[in-house]
């Protein structure tokens, strides 16, 4: 029986005449027979505000029976978040319930739900009222102000902790760790790290991944290489860390590393392993992981399936993409667009026009990846109303607000197609400031239509958008050349010296049975050059029988004729070409990776080369995919 105090100080807080005032659904329960009737647990447990909480307990007092009835984790719910809260502190002291524990579960709720906001507001209530929070609630708070990323009441919980003696609980030293480096406070965090008395490996991979995720890659990498132990969250968190940051040769190599420790890859580091072998271009290793997955029951993640879409596209295997893409049981609009783009990549056009109108028959709606995809397959093939139609149904048909991305391939498009000053004038009267990429696509497209004054246009805004951008001085130089003015080719040339712009070193790469080849301009370190330049010469001799001609225009040195064109033979893709064909088997489909745009004397000379050696040759530059076979190229034209 409650003590008469108790009672009277719950009284006091309800209505005279209980009774009278009852709700509805609390007053049919108790007329149904006579007002003692005991409350069945479906009323006690259905109140829904404070005042029908109010009515139970009245209800209970008179007749004589324990507040204990009462489940305490509604009563909290119902008063945590209004001015009633000291009405359930009252409760819970009638029932001798330390209330921290009943505000503590209502504290996760709150926190692991939809509505964090209200969790921070419970934590404020506690503190009006003197509510003491102990372990759990400081650990249910800092979970919410890391999902808010409400740095100052987590500053808060941290002074708390040390006022209450908690320093020693690992569990909230992470959460606290975890706060202030999600919240940017990474000074305050690596403080806080270098004072905690002890660690664990979530502690260690913490800092990991969010120096990680700031870009500072060195030092997370230190302190990987400082823990005392590892899991495999660790040597994930780094691997996708170095991919994130560029570093893919880095990624790959610890991957490497961490399967020598015995560890078995999860799907998040296989995710990470095959985005660094897209990069790089290791279709070797990529395969080896594909094949990992499936052994391992991968084959279902979705993520997983689309990261193997995309390795397999970028490492210019595009058929072994598509039997990814139509084994996958769910496709997600990242799987479409990835196939879409995909396809538009390698010169597939047509297929990835297809594609999309099937795409579109499932119900899935495109977004703005898609229609980067579907806006360059139509580059590809100039297809100009097709892609006006696909420009303008963005914003009517998907409420897609056109990005800086999606006004380039306009750009390339029409430009592509010879309509200079139709892009010309869309490039003006763009809602998007043009960048240095719309300017560059447009002189791409003057190059092909061989239009000096719209070129010389275009140079004027890339002159102060991208002024140390080599690659636009040697497509406007080469203009100049075609055009016979070559006081004006020479001109560009000293206005490079003099701006102190330089040409990028190229460099391609070949991976043969897993080992990776780099070779640069004129390179002669290779173990096998004197072998390489032997072969190169005897299938010259072939090449210009076909009737290649070397088209010494893309050299933009003050050399000799004959000179330049030793200097285009020692390109670096044309090394990697013929390296490729001595160590491999005949037949065999040869891939290589550069750096940057494949030069057109390379584009013809693999051409030529695809049908002397009769070989699939697959060549990804900073643009595209060219993919050579029986004297051909899969784009259209070179550009």
């Amino acid at each position: 029986m409650l003590p008469m105090v108790q009672s009277v100080c719950l009284a006091s807080s309800l209505p005279n005449h209980y009774h009278t005032h009852l709700s509805p659904k609390l007053k049919r329960s108790f007329d149904a027979k006579n007002n003692v009737q005991i409350p069945t647990s479906e009323t006690l447990y259905n109140f829904n505000s404070p005042f029908e909480l109010k009515q139970v307990v009245a209800f209970l007092i008179k007749t004589n029976k324990p507040l204990s009835l009462l489940p305490l984790p509604r009563v909290a719910s119902v008063c945590a978040l209004t001015p009633n809260f000291s009405f359930a502190q009252q409760i819970f002291n009638c029932i001798e319930q330390p209330e921290v524990s009943v505000w503590n579960s209502c504290l996760r709720n709150l926190a692991e739900g939809n509505c964090v906001t209200n969790a921070i507001f419970l934590f404020h209530q506690m503190r009006i009222y003197n509510v003491v929070p102990d372990i759990f609630t400081c650990s249910f708070v800092l979970k919410a102000c890391v999902k808010l990323l409400d740095l100052s009441c987590g500053k808060i919980v941290h002074a708390y902790i040390e006022k209450l003696g908690f320093q020693s609980n690992l569990v909230l030293l992470n959460a606290l760790l975890h706060l202030y480096a999600t919240c940017g406070a990474m000074a305050d965090s690596m403080l806080l790290f270098d004072k905690m008395p002890q660690r664990d490996v979530v502690s260690w991979n913490i800092m990991i991944t969010q120096l990680a995720k700031k870009g500072d890659i060195d030092e997370a990498f230190e302190l990987f290489s400082q823990m005392p132990e590892r899991n495999l969250r660790s040597w994930t968190a780094m691997i996708t860390g170095f991919v994130h940051c560029g570093k893919a040769k880095e990624a790959v190599r610890l991957f490497k590393e961490m399967e020598e420790s015995g560890l078995s890859a999860n799907e998040v580091t296989v995710v990470a392993v095959l985005a660094a072998c897209a990069d790089l271009g290791a279709l070797e290793l990529g395969r080896r992981i594909h094949e990992y997955s499936n052994k391992s029951g991968f084959k279902r993640n979705v993520h997983v399936c689309n990261t193997l879409i995309d390795m397999y596209i970028k490492c210019g295997f595009l058929e072994a993409a598509k039997a990814v893409f139509e084994e996958m049981k769910e496709r997600t609009i990242v799987s479409w667009s990835a196939m879409i783009q995909g396809l538009a990549m390698h010169g597939q056009a047509d297929e990835a026009l297809e594609l999309f109108n099937n795409m579109i028959k499932t119900g899935m709606k495109p977004n703005e990846v898609t229609f980067l995809g579907v806006l360059h397959a139509c580059s590809h093939m100039g297809l100009v109303n097709e892609g006006r139609e696909f420009f303008a149904s963005m914003t009517r048909d998907y409420n897609i607000t056109p990005q800086i991305e999606h006004y380039g391939c306009m750009v390339d498009l029409l430009s592509r197609a010879g309509l200079l000053k139709e892009a010309y004038e869309f490039i003006v009267s763009m809602p998007i400031k043009p960048n240095g990429v719309i300017w560059g696509s447009f002189l791409g497209g003057c190059r092909i239509q061989k239009d000096v004054e719209m070129a010389e246009e275009a140079m004027r805004h890339l002159g102060i958008l991208d002024p140390l951008n080599d690659g636009y001085y040697i497509i406007m130089s080469n203009i100049y050349a075609e055009a016979k003015r070559w006081e004006d080719a020479a001109r560009v040339r000293k206005l490079m010296k003099d701006r102190g712009v330089k040409k990028t070193p190229g460099w391609s790469s070949i991976t043969i049975a897993g080992v990776m080849h780099e070779f640069v301009a004129g390179d002669d370190n290779h173990p096998q050059a004197e072998e390489i330049f032997e072969i190169w010469d005897k299938l010259l001799e072939q090449m210009r029988f076909k009737g290649y001609v070397p088209n010494t225009s893309v050299v933009l040195l003050d050399m000799e004729e004959n000179e330049k064109e030793k200097y285009l033979y020692r390109h670096s893709e044309k090394l990697a070409l013929v390296f490729g064909l001595m160590n491999t088997k005949p037949g065999e489909t040869i891939r290589i990776m550069k750096n940057l745009r494949v030069c057109e004397d390379c584009h013809a000379a693999f051409k030529v080369i695809s049908e002397i050696v009769k070989r699939e040759i697959v060549v990804r530059d900073r643009n595209r995919f060219h993919c050579f076979k029986d004297g051909l190229c899969s784009c259209k034209d070179y550009w």
